[in-house]
């Protein structure tokens, strides 16, 4: 790894000496992780594999982006609703919107999966292992989501091993606009969305809101009570160009959310609140006639979580813990020639959480707290070699307030060839997760953890042929070293760390696990006359683990096989309808594979029909043959539900 980025800087360094006239004629990309150089052309473009715009065929990385028009096409509610599309990407929950539900990306746990929201990321710090609940992000005012696959800690941080979700909120388009989305359906539910925006000479602005409330269902498969979830939010962003070169912006996300949640395998009256709040400013400047651009930001991001048990009079807070994350960062892009660029940075990290578990026995105890503080620079050349071949090579080093310093690598390679209708790609990335707050602070922590350590890489070929169809296979391979499990204490048992400071606890968390996983993932899309499309992916995941007792059985709630396909026919009056089946193959419930849960099929079906220019009504049918599954054993999923709604465009 450091040979290879050796090799490209010396390679820099020649071109420039030798094409100065060169050099001094190209652009660096913008370095702006919310996508806004793409925002013209989204399927040509990705962000999220190199920090800033790049051509599709230029990438390395296994990367899928979804457009707002995709997203608008799905009708999708939650975040999870369209990234179960994706190859690879399988996720679970504890019963309906609002609980807690885990993505899990070519089998890697959820707590390695790095969630950007316009440039924040947002793993909390306060949750078990550090993950990210996607059971409170809807979709509200998203205009454009990429999933990045693989290990890319390099530029991401060290929680980056399983992949990356960037996720870009909508972006003005013209000099006033207004949206408006109104839905009602099964169980109840009713969901508000609207937005209004402006795209100025100087200045760029949106505003938009959102609230969504539904009846739910039993989170407990074979509960009498239903579980509602109600969600009220806001989002925000402002550009302000203050000369050619220097602009200055804004973006932020506030939502509050109430879910009633269940007992384990019983029903309960208790109720979960959560409060998100995402917030960045951010400073922009391009120098040397647009050769080297720069982005100077501060971001932050808080979670306050709270179970509130009406029942138990005497101490109803079950549950309080939250958690902030303060960082601030530099990157930099830096055009060394009109086919090689630089991008590199520097960032300075500070999480920190409280928790506690109030009981009846004790109602108020202490918070336990926790902070840490990270420093990272990093460093990425890119760069064309031949014609239609870039490589790409990084380093990063992490110097963690606990577990000192830390290097990582990571190299991509790009082949493009008969104009870009073949192209090749292979990305090598190391990984790196340090324990998070509540692994090592909480009442289960665990002071003597060490970091999880992961290699990971992947190969394939993407191939469009000129009659609109498009195929793709890729191969990963993945091998992971310490991964953090709760280790359970039994009764009688005399490990130290079962009762630290004479105190007995149900477990801790323990490095115990090595894994592996390997895989394929296959994607097709076709466009068959000017009415017809279809797309379809399959994923093999041999999700595994590699250590103990359990050695080479499944990891648990990872399917082994996946699929996903969807028919969409346009009519020549205008109605536009789309049948999707998703499938997830069987899962296993604990790490031994004796407890299975099946697997499923489940089929939804879309129509839109527009009413007149900018006024449309659509519809769906969730679940269409009632299909009885479950994604966490003994949690309940929805049955059969329609849907209609109105969206506007002024």
């Amino acid at each position: 790894m450091k040979t290879l980025l050796f090799l490209s800087t010396a390679y820099v360094a020649m071109t420039l000496v030798a094409n100065p006239a060169q050099a001094a004629d190209a652009t660096a990309p913008t370095p702006d992780v919310a996508g806004r150089e793409g925002s013209a052309g989204l399927t040509e473009v990705v962000v999220t594999a190199t920090r800033s715009p790049q051509p599709e065929t230029r990438i390395g990385q296994s990367v899928t982006v979804l457009d707002e028009k995709t997203i608008v096409a799905s009708q999708g509610v939650t975040l999870t609703d369209i990234l179960e599309e994706a190859p690879s990407v399988a996720y679970s929950r504890n019963g309906g919107p609002g609980t807690a539900a885990t993505v899990n990306i070519r089998g890697a746990e959820g707590q390695h999966t790095v969630v950007v929201v316009d440039g924040v990321k947002l793993n909390d710090p306060s949750s078990t292992q550090g993950g990210f609940n996607f059971g409170n992000l809807l979709i509200g005012d998203i205009g454009r989501i990429e999933i990045l696959r693989g290990a890319q800690s390099t530029l991401w941080g060290s929680q980056a091993i399983g992949g990356v979700v960037n996720v870009v909120t909508r972006e003005p388009q013209a000099p006033f606009e207004a949206t408006a989305d109104a839905e009602v359906g099964a169980r109840d539910t009713a969901y508000l969305r609207a937005g209004v925006g402006g795209l100025g000479e100087r200045l760029s602005w949106r505003l938009a809101g959102a609230y969504y409330s539904t009846d739910g269902f039993s989170a407990y498969k074979l509960g009498k009570e239903d579980d509602g979830y109600h969600n009220g939010g806001v989002s925000g962003r402002v550009r302000l160009a203050i000369t050619d070169n220097v602009s200055a912006e804004a973006r932020s996300v506030w939502s509050k959310g109430r879910t009633d949640i269940d007992g384990f395998n019983v029903d309960s009256a208790e109720v979960g609140r959560t409060e998100e709040l995402v917030a960045y400013l951010g400073l922009n400047a391009a120098l040397l006639d647009g050769r080297f651009k720069n982005r100077l930001a501060y971001a932050y991001t808080d979670t306050d979580r709270e179970n509130v048990d009406p029942v138990r009079t005497a101490a109803p807070v079950t549950f309080d813990a939250a958690g902030q994350n303060r960082r601030w960062e530099y990157q930099g892009s830096f055009a060394l020639s009109d086919t090689w660029n630089a991008t590199f940075g520097v960032e300075s990290e500070r999480a920190r959480m409280r928790t506690r578990s109030p009981s009846v026995a004790q109602p108020n105890p202490a918070f336990i707290r926790g902070r840490v503080g990270l420093d990272s620079a990093y460093l990425q050349v890119q760069g064309v070699i031949a014609d239609g071949l870039t490589i790409t090579g990084g380093v990063r080093h992490d110097d963690h307030d606990t577990y000192g310093g830390k290097s990582l690598g990571q190299a991509a390679v790009a082949w493009s060839l008969n104009d870009g209708a073949t192209v090749l790609r292979a990305s090598f990335g190391q990984g790196f997760r340090a324990p998070g707050l509540y692994e090592l602070f909480s009442e289960f922590g665990n002071t003597t953890l060490a970091p999880e350590s992961f290699d990971a890489w992947d190969a394939g070929i993407r191939h469009r042929f000129a009659e609109g169809v498009s195929v793709s296979a890729t191969y990963f391979h993945r091998d992971a070293d310490n991964e953090i499990r709760f280790n359970s204490c039994n009764i009688g048992t005399t490990d130290p760390l079962c009762a630290p400071r004479g105190v007995s606890r149900f477990g801790y968390y323990l490095n115990v696990q090595k894994t592996q996983a390997q895989g394929v993932e296959l994607e097709g899309s076709a466009k068959i006359g000017e009415r017809l499309s279809l797309k379809a992916n399959y994923t093999w995941t041999e999700a595994l683990n590699d250590s103990g007792a359990n050695r080479g059985k499944q990891l648990t709630r990872r399917p082994e096989h996946m699929g996903f396909a969807q028919a969409t026919y346009d009519w020549p009056i205008g109605l536009s309808t789309a049948i999707a089946a998703r499938y997830a193959g069987r899962t296993f419930n604990n790490d031994a594979n004796t407890i299975a849960v099946s697997d499923y099929v489940v089929v939804d079906l879309r129509a839109t029909y527009p009413i007149r220019e900018g006024l449309e009504v659509y519809g769906r049918v969730e679940n269409l043959f009632d299909e009885d599954y479950q994604t966490i054993l003994n949690f309940g999923t929805p049955d059969r539900g329609a849907f209609v709604g109105l969206r506007a465009r002024f």
